[in-house]
């Protein structure tokens, strides 16, 4: 419980920033083209509204509505969700958007986009003239990693470790890895000393989604802690912090998952541990609960094996770093839309449940800020998509008039707006049906 509600105020905190900042965008430039903006609210306001304020003199009412589920800049005179048919039945006025040259019309309807994106550019500047940034790189796996049974069928060996692609050197284990990996003919890893080609199949990533097992994990030994107490079968049976794990009944266990994995066959049996203490190699007995364990403490983080690489930035070296960041992001996320249209793509889309998951189950702000810069490369790339009742769609119209000369009719643009609402409806509710799909799977 504590965990989902520490991913669900990550989520929250990072979705409302993201929602004022887009948000924001409409606002600004809608008031320096002299466009009114009659409301401006952080979630929806439908029936009711959680907090509403009107400052004297003010055209425009601020609140806060109950539904999370985006923003609401109410521009005065534009067909949007508000659906003001009302208004747009009335003469244009001066001040409305529709009143307004295709250009600034255009800008406004852009500028929460813009935004979104300067905004990750920001907070990924920042981010690494805080915190530098800090890899391991995979030529200092020396244990190399341990691969997917998905990445064992083509041809991969747990320890294995990763030297290139017939495209490029492959420097750091993460995202941009795996699609080099994926989209790659061959790949080059060093096995047991030797360098050894293996092809990789032209539907590599179409695998990985429908089988879902992942890519691999990083190989370290499983060395002990602490003890879980005083009285656990590892403490009774005389383990140390300290001591690394060798072998489970004789079957040797390189790898803290090959011990977890045999520890998972061995559920309240008496077994032979074997482990190395000061170079000099030992062995014991103990007896595991009915889960499997030992009772010991472990440390999770293969940065405490492997020797890490830190870049630091001083305060104006970190804004172009932040640029190349944020701008290989986006080139990579528009490059994953791609599978998106495929089988496996779509089973694998998720909705709020997969995004909270993008956040740690303890509170790191490095790793906070990283995400919401990621998510809003995400809500920008998105917003953009010429779908209408997104932005995307109505800068679709926008530049068929600035193309054609020819304004749509507000009642084609009424039904286009309501025909999105529908679509994204749709979208939302099949995203977050996956996720509940795979949540009572697991």
């Amino acid at each position: 419980m504590e965990t989902f509600l520490i991913k669900a105020l990550q989520l929250i905190l990072s979705l409302s920033i993201l929602v004022l900042v887009h948000e924001l965008g409409h606002f600004l430039f809608a008031r320096m083209y002299k466009v009114r903006v009659e409301k401006f609210y952080l979630f929806f306001d439908a029936w009711f509204a959680l907090f509403r304020f009107k400052p004297k003199n003010s055209e425009t009412e601020y609140g806060v509505g109950w539904l999370p589920l985006g923003g609401y800049c109410k521009i005065s005179g534009m067909i949007d969700e508000s659906m003001d048919k009302e208004q747009m039945a009335q003469p244009p006025q001066p001040y409305e958007f529709r009143s307004k040259p295709a250009g600034p019309r255009l800008l406004i309807m852009t500028a929460g986009v813009l935004f979104n994106f300067i905004l990750a550019l920001l907070i990924y500047s920042m981010v690494l003239f805080a915190w530098g940034d800090t890899y391991l790189p995979l030529k200092n796996m020396k244990m190399g990693m341990d691969y997917s049974e998905t990445f064992h069928n083509i041809g991969f060996r747990d320890g294995d470790i990763l030297l290139r692609t017939d495209k490029m050197e492959l420097e750091r284990f993460n995202a941009d890895a795996l699609r080099a990996v994926v989209e790659a003919q061959t790949v080059t890893v060093l096995r047991d000393g030797m360098e050894t080609a293996i092809s990789i199949p032209e539907d590599m990533m179409q695998r990985v989604m429908r089988d879902r097992r992942g890519f691999a994990s990083v190989r370290y030994p499983m060395i002990v802690e602490s003890m879980a107490d005083d009285n656990s079968p590892a403490a009774i049976a005389g383990l140390l912090p300290g001591d690394t794990i060798r072998s489970i009944d004789n079957i040797p266990t390189p790898s803290i998952y090959d011990v977890i994995g045999e520890l998972e066959k061995r559920k309240n049996e008496e077994i032979a541990v074997g482990f190395n203490r000061g170079g000099v190699e030992h062995s014991l007995r103990l007896r595991t609960d009915t889960a499997g364990n030992m009772g010991i403490k472990i440390n999770l983080s293969p940065r405490n094996f492997y020797a890490t690489v830190t870049r630091t930035y001083g305060f104006l070296a970190s804004f172009p770093a932040g640029v190349r960041l944020g701008v290989n992001t986006l080139k990579g996320y528009v490059g994953d839309m791609k599978y998106v249209f495929t089988k496996e793509g779509a089973s694998s889309l998720g909705g709020f449940g997969a995004i909270g998951n993008l956040f740690p189950s303890v509170w790191d702000w490095r790793v906070f800020w990283m995400t919401t810069a990621l998510l809003s490369i995400i809500l920008a790339f998105m917003n953009i998509l010429p779908i209408p009742a997104l932005d995307g769609g109505h800068v679709m119209f926008l530049l068929y008039e600035i193309i054609t000369r020819r304004k749509p009719s507000d009642k084609f643009l009424e039904y286009a707006q309501i025909t999105g609402m529908i679509i994204l409806f749709a979208l939302l509710l099949y995203a977050n049906g996956n996720d509940l799909f795979r949540f009572f799977l697991k």
